[in-house]
């Protein structure tokens, strides 16, 4: 159960980034600005675990051990450092495409463009392994795709309300989000977590300052309320939600994962609705649902069915 409760609360915490940006363009501050924020707490946070776990490390292994070398825990080279901090590159890209859609279009329409992300994986997958989908496979993203144009609201309102440049940018950010997810896995696997995170973290906050250079650091706008929401976006988004899928995935399947993990959905929608006060219809909750559904189908039947779908 508690690692079940881990991977939830990560997915909980991604499901709250939006309506925080949102706020926080609201005041004023910039693209830039708010990844940059966000990314500078998260590998400040990143950086700590990953020191408090390194003496915890040693400690445990001296009281074992006596004076004996630290073989096992022989540090990283420069190759695995660049390839951890490419790796991580990738997330930096899908906070700045989502971020920069809640410019043009809802916060509840942005998050269920960043969900297509699920069949965009099995798309990837089959393309990467040149296999082809199967019938359930199939099936899902038929699900995940009608359940889209509920939720969006297309089928009531019409495509001609959006705005395209929005739609563009969270599409863009689900297919850097599969990217990034595809090259977490493959990454120096052999690394703690804890330090993997911390590099990576690393590798797209230096990609965010080369792309918008952190003035705020120097003009004394850090200090502002810019400090306040780069905090807790980089809380819940850069440091919480990996160290908690750290923590539970393992234990609980890629399967399982992707049913608790589709908790991020309704809540962005929910915060949404509540506190930046978006209209949800109840045919758009109905859609919400039904994409749940499909990110929990193939899960469901394999359980029911398995000598069929396994």
């Amino acid at each position: 159960m508690k690692y079940r409760l881990s991977v939830l609360l990560g997915a909980i915490s991604y499901g709250i980034l939006s309506t925080i940006v949102v706020k926080a363009y609201g005041e004023g501050y910039k693209l830039g600005e708010v990844v940059g924020s966000q990314l500078l707490v998260g590998f400040i946070l990143a950086w700590g675990l990953a020191l408090i776990m390194r003496v915890r490390q040693k400690n445990g292994r001296r009281t074992a051990a006596g004076l004996q070398s630290d073989k096992a825990g022989a540090r990283l080279t420069w190759k695995q450092r660049l390839i951890l901090m490419a790796a991580g590159t990738p997330s930096s890209v899908t906070g700045l495409l989502y971020y920069e859609s809640l410019r043009y279009i809802p916060n509840s329409l942005a998050i269920l463009l960043l969900f297509q992300f699920t069949w965009m994986g099995v798309l990837l997958h089959a393309i990467i392994h040149r296999r082809r989908p199967n019938g359930l496979m199939v099936l899902t993203l038929v699900v995940l795709l009608g359940g889209t144009l509920l939720a969006a609201g297309i089928l009531e309102q019409g495509i001609a309300r959006f705005n395209w440049i929005g739609v563009a940018f969270g599409i863009s950010a689900a297919v850097s989000y599969s990217l990034f997810i595809w090259l977490s896995g493959k990454a120096v696997p052999s690394v703690p977590p804890s330090s993997r995170s911390a590099w990576m973290i690393t590798g797209g906050m230096l990609l965010v300052f080369v792309l918008f250079p952190p003035h705020f650091l120097i003009n004394g706008q850090l200090w502002s309320e810019l400090l306040l929401f780069g905090g807790l976006l980089g809380l819940f988004g850069a440091f919480l939600p990996p160290v908690l899928f750290a923590i539970g995935v393992p234990h609980i399947g890629e399967g399982l994962t992707g049913i608790l993990g589709a908790s991020e959905l309704p809540v962005a929608v929910f915060l949404s609705a509540i506190v930046l006060h978006e209209h949800v219809s109840v045919l758009q909750w109905a859609g919400v649902m039904l994409v749940m559904l499909g990110v929990a189908l193939p899960e469901l039947l394999r359980r029911i069915r398995p000598l069929k779908f396994e």
